[in-house]
């Protein structure tokens, strides 16, 4: 299959990481969701599933070409490539444009999140009274952890790494926000802020020859933070990708069912009206986190009134579903062809 990618379908690959690295990075949005609808979830999970006891054999005996071909290495190394390219850029982009424009930032997902469950709908035809219960169940979860209240901001290298576990589930489980997990557990400024900022910083001091990052011990404490993380990241990814290749082949109407269920519960998360509620110290004052950025408590969701606002915001849903359903038609060209 790696032979058969044009320059055009390479470059495609990078983009789908870009987005996948991206939607990662929002709360409430999946990057497995990304993967599913652009048609290579399947081969995501597949190829994931090959970092197993034989691909570790082949690289310990310097078998090298044939422990990249058995993984399926161009593919996971141009869609990671895209991943890590989209912490530095379009994250930081992101960032920005959810403090700047956040009722229209969070009304683009809402269309994609839409779009999405369209999309993995259309063609499941499977529904009986198994499916269907998987899909209430779905749902069930997905709402009850839109409306949990986070937790205060841990750097204990061990729940840093479950929080890696964790976190990276969403790019293997379609409509699980890692991130909004990583905000439920406190963490999310810690670990997908701070300590991103602080490893640009360090690779941009390295390459204009200063290494006095290295006596600061605060910023040896986010690097070590980011370490232990990452670690848990691929930890999650490939123990998530064994799991979830065993039940896609014995289970996938089941799992099918109760992943729409689980984007259906995802929407309270990304509802695009709703006001920030911060945590506040008995003084009155803002309870801050590391970055000195207000820690958040919950989100205030409401029904929004008519007017100019709101119609743009429908405009922008609208965007989101229609890039989903290019994504979908860019999958389904990719599938015929391959």
């Amino acid at each position: 299959m790696q032979s058969t990618r044009t320059l055009t379908d390479k470059i495609f690959l990078i983009l789908k990481g870009l987005g996948m690295g991206a939607a990662n990075k929002v709360p409430g949005v999946s990057g497995g969701v990304v993967a599913f609808v652009a048609g290579f979830y399947e081969e995501f999970i597949y190829s994931l599933q090959k970092v197993n006891g034989k691909a570790f054999k082949l690289l310990i005996n310097g078998r090298f070409r044939s422990f990249f071909n058995y993984l399926n290495g161009r593919f996971l190394g141009l869609l990671f490539l895209g991943m890590i390219v989209s912490y530095f850029s379009v994250s930081r982009v992101l960032d920005y444009l959810i403090k700047h424009y956040e009722l229209y930032v969070w009304s683009v997902f809402f269309g994609m999140i839409v779009g999405s469950i369209y999309y993995i709908n259309k063609d499941f035809k499977d529904w009986n009274y198994k499916t269907y219960t998987a899909l209430a169940i779905g749902i069930a979860l997905g709402l009850s952890i839109s409306f949990l209240n986070p937790a205060k901001e841990n750097d204990n290298l061990w729940f840093v790494f479950f929080c890696g576990i964790i976190s990276v589930s969403g790019m293997t489980l379609p409509g699980f926000s890692g991130s909004f997990i990583l905000i439920l557990f406190g963490n999310y400024v810690l670990l997908l802020v701070d300590s991103v900022n602080a490893l640009s910083a360090t690779f941009y001091e390295i390459l204009g020859g200063d290494f006095s990052f290295m006596e600061n011990p605060e910023r040896i404490r986010m690097l070590k933070v980011l370490s232990v993380f990452t670690l848990g990241s691929i930890t999650g990814l490939v123990t998530f990708s064994h799991v979830l290749s065993y039940i896609l082949k014995h289970y996938k109407n089941i799992t099918l069912a109760s992943i729409i269920g689980f984007i259906i519960g995802s929407l309270g998360v990304v509802w695009p009206w709703k006001e920030t509620r911060y945590k506040i110290h008995e003084d009155g004052r803002f309870l801050l986190d590391s970055s000195g950025e207000r820690i958040v408590e919950n989100y205030e969701r409401f029904i929004p009134d008519l007017g100019a606002e709101t119609y743009y915001a429908i405009i922008y849903i609208i965007v989101g579903i229609g890039i989903v359903l290019a994504l979908e038609a860019y999958g389904q060209k990719t599938r015929k062809k391959i």
